[in-house]
């Protein structure tokens, strides 16, 4: 049984458990769910789209010369400057990663733009200093950063 199997299966489980237990809470959480699944739909498939389409129209020898385990310095700099100001979710950033590893991209550039991406946020900055301070938003962000590229040189390494 595949993995997809055996999660619906237990979706559909704990839900029929939670429906004999409170028919109310099962029905108003569904709802909910339903409405942010249809939030997400969107966004989700027009990234999903742009990625695929980047991904068939930029060869795989340009992804590894920029990305790829000879890039060095360079495709660690682009890695984080792209994670740092990108703001994707990590459940449309997970498959983009392994599709630009299928492309040829290093580990060690992949787990620089995932950490930066989860990590720093470039965009989300004014937010950040409005509600913690200046001084304690950028801190954590440099901080972060310098994390992201000890990370990506650590998997680089051991992978």
């Amino acid at each position: 049984m595949n993995n997809a199997l055996i999660f619906i299966s237990v979706s559909i489980s704990i839900s029929l458990i939670s429906f004999w237990q409170d028919k109310q809470k099962t029905i108003l959480g569904l709802k909910k769910g339903l409405k942010m699944f249809r939030n997400i739909i969107v966004p989700f498939l027009n990234i999903l789209i742009l990625v695929s389409l980047l991904l068939y129209l930029v060869p795989p020898q340009l992804i590894v010369k920029y990305l790829g385990a000879g890039s060095g310095v360079t495709g660690f700099a682009i890695a984080a400057i792209v994670g740092s100001i990108t703001l994707i979710p990590g459940f449309i950033a997970y498959p983009i990663a392994a599709s630009l590893i299928k492309q040829g991209a290093s580990y060690g550039t992949i787990a620089v733009f995932m950490t930066t991406l989860m990590m720093v946020g470039v965009v989300t900055l004014p937010l950040e200093i409005k509600y913690f301070g200046k001084k304690v938003a950028i801190l954590r962000n440099l901080l972060n950063f310098v994390v992201a590229i000890v990370i990506g040189l650590v998997i680089g390494i051991i992978l």
